[in-house]
């Protein structure tokens, strides 16, 4: 038991450590660029495409490591090679060198999430609110992460944020080695990915449901901050702080109320939910409406994020390394998708009310979908194997 203390402890530290510099450096890459290396708009999105195309490559790999090798020694590799990446930003002279920097950047997020999240599944069988509590670690990392570097930036430059995220990363590192005891035994057997694959498939629609229209609505929320109300960048992020700050605290709070309703229940009023909002941001009429639409989101995406990881690390058996693969690679085609469509329709001339309501549309289709979806893993699940 303490063991198992320890090593969740140890998880949470290293997702708090690795995730808010990661956010940050999502925040300020696409501003630094273009002013620091005079990087043009495609410049700036071949950089940022760069890295999403590697994570997404590199996934698959991750996740067949995760089940062969140690998965804490593979995260602390993951932080080592995110940490090279933001130390690459620190010193490039120019948009080519971020090129290299955005590749290590891609297969560092892609190692550690994977491993670190296989490892966190190790332990759901004693702990049930083991993705809660590592949910509710990133959120806290994000915005302490955030409230340092807004406050730093200004004093030491884009360049010295960089390497104050460099050496979070070599700290998540150092934590991710410490000993908690034996690790759990790998094993070559369980699912291959065309097996997990097909057992998830249900589930991983809706998780790429849940990340498209989380990442669409957040992008649309920042660009109609910055030229629907014309605020500025500190103005901006105390829009975004409250979310941040409700993330960080709920999660475990929502799960106690998960297992009272259960997960269907709960996925379902938390999508449903999260469409009621996406739609009444396109209606909110100043910024202090839209930080308490914001937050109400935040709190249904709190809520059903961890639930879907549950859901995921539970139907891969052994196999945790290859499924979390998977999830990861969902989230991310999610997200890609939603930040994509939200930029291209924000572009048009009632974008913001249009993306708004298209997200709540999703949204609702996917709270439609989740008791037929949970029912089909669920019966998968049980399933005997084919011989």
């Amino acid at each position: 038991m303490a063991q198992g203390k320890r090593r969740a402890s140890q998880n949470e530290l290293a997702a708090a450590l690795t995730r808010g510099p990661v956010e940050v450096l999502d925040f300020f890459l696409p501003l630094w660029a273009g002013s620091a290396l005079g990087a043009s708009a495609a410049g700036v999105g071949a950089l940022t495409a760069l890295e999403t195309l590697v994570s997404f490559a590199v996934r698959p790999l991750a996740g067949a490591l995760a089940d062969r090798f140690d998965r804490g020694r593979l995260a602390a590799i993951g932080a080592v090679l995110y940490g090279l990446s933001f130390a690459g930003y620190a010193v490039t002279p120019g948009l080519g060198p971020a090129f290299a920097a955005a590749v290590l950047g891609g297969a560092g997020g892609a190692i550690f999430w994977v491993a670190l999240r296989a490892r966190v599944g190790e332990g759901l069988d004693g702990d049930k609110a083991a993705f809660s509590k590592l949910f509710s670690a990133e959120g806290g990392g994000t915005w302490i992460a955030f409230v340092a570097a807004m406050t730093l930036v200004p004093r030491i430059d884009y360049r010295g944020v960089f390497w104050l995220g460099a050496a979070a990363c070599a700290v998540a590192a150092v934590v991710m080695l410490a000993p908690t005891g034996p690790a759990a035994p790998r094993t070559t057997a369980g699912q291959g990915f065309g097996q997990l694959g097909r057992r998830l498939r249900p589930m991983l629609l809706l998780v790429v449901i849940t990340a498209l229209a989380e990442a669409g609505v957040a992008l649309l929320l920042l660009m109609h901050l910055q030229r629907g109300h014309h605020l500025q960048l500190g103005e901006i992020a105390g829009v975004f702080l409250p979310g941040f700050i409700v993330y960080t605290t709920l999660p475990e709070y929502l799960h106690k109320v998960t297992g009272r309703l259960g997960r269907t229940t709960v996925l379902s009023l938390a999508m449903g939910c999260s469409a009621v909002f996406a739609a009444g941001l396109s209606f909110a009429p100043n910024p202090l409406v839209l930080t308490g639409m914001w937050v109400l989101s935040a709190a249904a995406f709190a809520a059903a994020i961890p639930v879907e990881q549950e859901i995921v690390a539970e139907a891969a058996g052994v196999s945790l390394g290859r499924a979390m693969g998977i999830y990861e690679s969902a989230t991310l085609l999610g997200a890609t998708i939603g930040a994509f469509t939200a930029g291209l329709l924000y572009g048009t001339g009632s974008g913001w009310r249009a993306a708004c309501l298209g997200a709540a549309v999703i949204l609702l289709a996917g709270a439609a979908l989740v008791r037929p979806v949970l029912r089909a893993v669920t019966a998968r699940e049980k399933a005997p194997e084919p011989q």
